[in-house]
């Protein structure tokens, strides 16, 4: 079988309304590209399976999970199974339209880009509940992590195969996708896409992913700045805590020397404290020094990433 130029990857989860409508607009769209659709069914209950199957063909792919583990999952097994020189991932409720993805094809093309993410134009979203926690979400991202994507919540985005290979997915990072793409020196632009309201079925979304957002924000907040020297993090705030606590206990034991009473104060015990923590701090600091040690060094891993190799002038890697 030919290598398809685009594998697209599409979560579904009770999109059985939608299948065949999907199928139609991919068809459409990328009549011109040798493409595969992957669709990576996340435990649906409503004949999503069933549907998919009945219009199976030799460029279309299916991978059902035995229940639902999310859509960080799914994209994960898509990405995984994908052959195509570039992978392009898009929601299963046609509110992506399979119809931007030649424009964000010749976009990377143009500019050499290894992604392209969609912007939300007119998004067809209610405003209380979906755009304005977005754009929140949206602003607070960009400010801790310097990655100026405008709209991270956007699933459609076109990438190089080797890169998309790369991403290490799991639990719900899948919002993080062009920050974990950063990590590894991947060039990103954007352009607006379009969105369109959904027809059938019920969003699987809520403000209950907010409080999970700002969780995994710091988690991205550590990969950027100290996944390869964690020391620098917890060391840093050990020291600053130990000096904070020697400083309390030493005025006090001046004032202990003076004839004072420090046994009864909530000072003494603040002192004690941060001491105790600093410690726990710096050793925590050790322990993950070495756990990225050995991770680095069972997997043959390295902590750089290299874009191109060149000698003489010619690139050769």
């Amino acid at each position: 079988m030919t290598s398809p130029i685009i594998s697209l990857v599409i979560p579904v989860y009770n999109e059985k309304p939608n299948i065949l409508p999907m199928l139609e607009a991919v068809g459409k769209a990328l009549a011109s590209f040798p493409h595969e659709i992957i669709f990576v069914d996340d435990g649906s209950t409503d004949g999503t399976v069933a549907e998919i199957l009945a219009h199976s063909s030799a460029d279309i792919q299916l991978i059902e999970f035995s229940r639902n583990f999310g859509q960080t999952s799914a994209l994960a097994a898509g990405i995984e199974a994908a052959r195509g020189t570039y992978i392009a991932t898009l929601d299963g409720d046609l509110q992506n339209d399979p119809a931007d993805i030649p424009l964000m094809l010749a976009t990377m093309q143009e500019g050499n880009y290894d992604i392209v993410a969609g912007i939300r134009a007119n998004r067809q979203d209610g405003m209380l509940f979906r755009k304005i926690p977005s754009k929140i979400a949206n602003r607070m991202i960009r400010h801790f992590t310097g990655v100026p994507i405008t709209d991270y919540g956007c699933t459609l985005k076109l990438f190089r195969a080797d890169i998309a290979k790369k991403l290490d997915l799991y639990g719900e990072l899948h919002r993080f996708i062009p920050i974990l793409s950063s990590l590894h020196g991947a060039k990103i632009t954007e352009i607006p896409v379009r969105h369109h309201p959904r027809i059938h079925g019920a969003s699987k979304y809520g403000l209950g992913r907010t409080l999970k957002v700002a969780s995994d924000l710091l988690l991205m907040f550590f990969f950027q700045k100290y996944s390869q020297k964690p020391m620098h993090l917890f060391g840093t705030l050990g020291i600053l805590m130990f000096i904070m606590g020697a400083m309390i206990e030493a005025y006090l034991l001046m004032i202990k020397i003076a004839g004072g009473n420090i046994g009864t104060r909530p000072l003494f015990t603040i002192g004690v404290m941060l001491i105790i923590t600093s410690v726990q701090l710096i050793t925590a600091g050790f322990l993950a020094e070495l756990i990225m040690r050995t991770y680095y060094g069972s997997q043959n891993k390295k902590a750089y990433h290299i874009r191109a190799h060149y000698q003489n002038g010619e690139k050769i890697g």
